[in-house]
């Protein structure tokens, strides 16, 4: 009897056992017809992205103002092709005019002041010659005169005392000799010193004065390079403030490729990767030249440029589509691309356990492409999983499907 007993309530303990654990399962209804599934199947993983670009210009050159002022003269029109060098626009700033003329008058003053500094070491350096050289005169001079009269005082045909004088004269000047050699050489000292420092100054102050004057130029907007002048939109009597964009020439260097990419293979995009693009129904190989690292809007953008001969009928803003390759093809458990991606971030699925029933499963994902996804593990080849959105399962268990 007790063993009856006990063994009539180990059965219902397993009963009720399995009736809350079916029962802590929750289960969604949906229409069969609203899902989509598909089979895990073991194949090649294609490792490409989707790219969805247009066709721009390679190069493009902004026009800005480099002086400011009122718009005197507008002489091109935008979409007419510009050379390098010529006129575009022409600018009137009375106040810039006011000031280059100040820093032109006081840049002349200081190089007017070095010149005359200048002039004066040198007029100082030839006095100091001449010095030297007149006192090397009187030395000789007074010699041959001081023989002279020594020789006419012991004769008693002059007096004693001019034959003195004369000698006195001549030791005076041997004596200045000396100094006036010293003072020369310390006069040319200074000045070889301050020489150069003079010439670099007025080199400065030449530059100065030649940039200055060129601030005037400015207020003439010349073309930077040949090439079709766009966004360009001035009338005469408008004011622009000093680095105001004008408008954008575009030269003939061809064109490239710009496309987005989803902020999902930013860190796998390289330059030199190639991609294939569609353009006018053939096909033509692109190579990635550069890698915008900026995401906005949750892509990035990258500039494509063509692996031989371009086409020849290019316009720009032409819309490309195209698959850039990341990697080698490799064997692996794929899965196709569905919205299931964006609700379960590939950390689980619905997996089909009969026809009309699924039930969660954790899984691990690896690469993914526009249609296919990388199975790492959870799942096995003919596994039926459901792809469509998951919107109404991220709390659920179970999903019973119905007619």
């Amino acid at each position: 009897m007790i063993a009856g007993a006990i063994a009539g309530a180990l059965v219902i303990a397993a009963v009720l056992f399995l009736a809350v654990s079916n029962g802590a399962k929750r289960s969604y209804r949906v229409p069969m017809a609203t899902v989509t599934v598909e089979t895990v199947q073991r194949g090649v993983f294609r490792d490409f992205t989707t790219l969805r670009g247009k066709v721009a210009p390679h190069d493009t050159i902004d026009l800005d103002a480099l002086e400011g002022g009122q718009v005197r003269e507008v002489m091109v029109q935008a979409g007419d092709m510009v050379t390098v060098g010529q006129p575009l626009i022409k600018f009137r700033n009375t106040q810039l005019e006011l000031d280059v003329l100040d820093r032109v008058s006081r840049l002349i003053e200081s190089m007017t002041q070095l010149q005359t500094y200048e002039k004066q070491l040198e007029d100082t350096r030839l006095a100091n010659q001449k010095a030297a050289e007149e006192i090397d005169y009187n030395i000789t001079r007074l010699t041959a005169s001081a023989q002279r009269r020594n020789v006419l005082a012991a004769k008693g045909i002059v007096a004693v005392e001019t034959a003195e004088s004369v000698r006195n004269e001549l030791a005076y000047d041997q004596r200045l000799k000396p100094l006036q050699a010293e003072s020369n050489q310390r006069a040319d000292t200074l000045r070889l010193k301050q020489l150069p420092q003079i010439n670099t100054e007025l080199a400065g102050l030449t530059q100065s004065l030649a940039v200055t004057r060129a601030k005037l130029d400015d207020l003439v907007v010349k073309a930077p390079v040949t090439g079709r002048l766009t966004d360009f939109d001035l009338n005469i009597g408008q004011n622009r403030n000093r680095g105001d964009r004008l408008g954008v020439i575009v030269p003939n260097t061809g064109f490239k490729i710009s496309a987005s990419v989803d902020e999902y293979y930013l860190g796998r995009v390289r330059p030199g990767q190639i991609a294939d693009a569609i353009l006018n129904g053939r096909t033509w190989k692109l190579r990635v030249d550069r890698v915008y690292p900026q995401v906005k809007d949750g892509v990035f953008t990258i500039d494509l440029g063509f692996v031989g001969t371009p086409p020849g009928d290019l316009l720009p803003g032409q819309a490309v589509d195209g698959r850039l390759s990341l990697g080698s093809d490799q064997p692996a458990l794929t899965l196709a691309v569905g919205p299931f991606l964006e609700r379960s971030g590939g950390d689980w699925v619905m997996v089909m356990t009969g026809a009309r029933h699924a039930e969660r499963r954790r899984v691990k994902i690896g690469r993914r492409n526009a249609e296919q996804v990388e199975i790492l593990s959870g799942l096995s080849p003919g596994d039926r999983v459901i792809t469509s959105d998951y919107s109404a399962f991220e709390k659920i268990d179970r999903v019973d499907l119905t007619n």
